[in-house]
């Protein structure tokens, strides 16, 4: 029997190094607490028609739940007692669950497009592209513009200054300067947001 006492060795001879017993954090419940995750020994009780029943043992209310078929849960924790609702809390928690996807799905997630001009730009592409900015806001999304000037078109400044000034006249109507133009190197950006 001595022997099934007798430590093991690693191959080095030394004894293996013990990890520290953790126990697994407890796993946090979301939502609101029922039936019995309800700790607290009294709380204010709504039944399942709306009506106050005042201040009530825990237990009492859960027997109450039970009898209508119904759980017992917890509305407003904050309160001194608990205010808790006899109600069905599978129904209730769906009906939460198809208002947070309705409130996702109204959600717009607004992009920021990008249109890149040239100083000597012509004028079928620039209407191209004024066309397309004009898509871009009508879907609710911002747009950048960059002006990028190569070579001795860095000299001539001023005929980009005139381009992006007829930019904002010609969207004026169905948008609004977010950021107005400035230099980053050899480029300007300016961004652009929907009315």
């Amino acid at each position: 029997m001595a022997s099934d006492c007798v430590p093991s060795f690693h191959n080095f001879g030394e004894l293996p190094i013990r990890r520290p017993n953790r126990a697994p954090p407890a796993a946090t419940k979301d939502g609101p607490r029922t039936n019995d995750d309800i700790r607290n020994a009294q709380i204010q009780l709504i039944d399942q028609n709306g009506t106050n029943h005042g201040t009530v043992e825990t237990v009492v209310a859960i027997k109450m739940a039970l009898e209508v078929g119904m759980d017992l849960v917890e509305i407003s924790p904050n309160n001194n007692p608990p205010v808790c609702k006899i109600m069905d809390y599978g129904k209730f928690k769906y009906s939460a669950q198809k208002k947070a996807a309705e409130a996702r799905k109204k959600q717009k997630i607004v992009e920021i497009k990008e249109i890149k001009l040239r100083p000597m730009i012509d004028d079928h592409d620039y209407d191209v592209k004024m066309r397309a900015m004009q898509r871009f806001f009508e879907e609710g999304d911002k747009v950048k513009i960059t002006l990028r000037y190569r070579g001795r078109e860095m000299a001539h400044q001023e005929i980009g200054t005139k381009l992006l000034d007829k930019v904002k006249a010609d969207v004026a109507e169905f948008a609004k300067v977010e950021q107005d133009a400035k230099f980053e190197g050899r480029q300007v950006v300016m961004v652009l947001a929907p009315r």
